[in-house]
């Protein structure tokens, strides 16, 4: 990495020492300070005040020297396709976290009730979205983990009742699980706690209503 950063640096001109630096020790500047240290260029303030100054500017592409011709350019914008659109939508950490859930209990319900066919085919189409998305999302495997437990837990509560030991460890660990899923260390991601706590909430409906029939029986 410190060799490929220094070639880098070298090769656009750059300072190359503070650029090992930022690998080897993280190293960190404002952006005063990165213009000072010629680790940028220049700084600007807007989209304007950019393109001025870098009109003229003497560039490398490849073995070619080009000068940029930016005066009057025009700038455009694009808007994402239909195909960027579904993505983001798919990739929003609450929305991920759903199609894992809905494809995991679409599968169990299909396994249970065998022939119901829907169940099964939405489950496996949501699990392998949400699997999609969580491959580009900041996953926590433990807390994942924890989730796959915690629903493991609750089926066998609801296929082997017991006192509630099993579907109360069950809740808990998904729970536990659903707030760890996301490194949320990372500014922008995080599973929405509300999301989270409306599903702790059903299942543990669910568990009182299993116990509260074999209560019964």
């Amino acid at each position: 990495s410190i060799a490929y950063i220094r070639s880098l640096a070298q090769l656009r001109g750059r300072n190359a020492a503070w650029a090992e630096q930022a690998v080897r020790g993280a190293a960190t500047l404002t952006a005063s300070e990165a213009a000072q240290q010629h680790v940028i260029d220049f700084v600007a303030t807007d989209i304007s005040d950019l393109l001025a100054k870098a009109d003229g500017r003497q560039v490398q592409v490849g073995d070619r020297s080009l000068t940029l011709r930016l005066k009057g350019a025009s700038v455009r914008d694009y808007t994402p396709g239909a195909r960027t659109r579904f993505l983001a939508i798919i990739t929003n950490p609450t929305i991920a976290y759903l199609l894992l859930l809905a494809g995991i209990f679409g599968l169990l319900l299909e396994a249970l009730h065998p022939g119901a066919m829907l169940p099964g085919i939405v489950g496996g189409i949501c699990l392998l979205a949400g699997l999609y998305a969580l491959q580009l999302l900041p996953v926590n495997y433990a807390g994942l983990a924890l989730m796959a437990l915690g629903i493991g837990l609750l089926v066998a509560e609801a296929v082997n009742p017991s006192v509630g030991a099993l579907g109360v460890g069950g809740v808990v660990s998904f729970v536990v699980g659903s707030v760890m899923l996301m490194n949320t260390g990372v500014p922008g991601y995080g599973v929405n706690l509300g999301v989270i706590a409306g599903i702790a909430l059903c299942a543990a409906i669910l568990l009182g209503v299993i116990v509260w029939l074999v209560w019964r029986s």
